[in-house]
């Protein structure tokens, strides 16, 4: 399975990656929209993890724009915010099922890219 991630917080989505590395998972990673959108213009994504939340393009937005560079590309949002509209519209654009709430557990998460990408 390949994946992007995507989130403001540099730190955090380059820790995610190689968590992910270690479990058999290949995640490239962007902290904005247009690295973003170069990467899965350039690359073949099974799926994408956004940030809900970051600063000019929210991974909302992002996801839109991203749908028409990768139709097939499936989508699981993180986010610090567990209330609120935020979360309403995440979990309305997303499914409950593939919005989750950070910290997430990293079995947690790769269990969900699992069942979106159907491995």
């Amino acid at each position: 399975m390949r994946v992007i991630l995507v989130d403001d917080e540099e730190e955090l989505i380059s820790a995610l990656a190689e968590r992910l590395s270690f479990r058999g998972i290949e995640a490239d990673w962007a902290t904005n929209a247009e690295e973003t959108e170069t990467l899965v213009s350039e690359n073949q994504y099974d799926l994408a993890v956004l940030d809900v939340k970051m600063p000019k393009t929210s991974g909302l937005d992002l996801k839109r724009i991203l749908q028409k560079i990768a139709p097939s590309m499936k989508y699981i949002f993180l986010t610090g915010h567990g209330s609120g509209k935020d979360f309403e519209a995440g979990a309305a654009e997303a499914g409950a099922n593939y919005y989750l709430v950070k910290p997430v557990k990293i079995e947690d998460l790769v269990e969900k890219m699992k069942e979106a990408v159907g491995k």
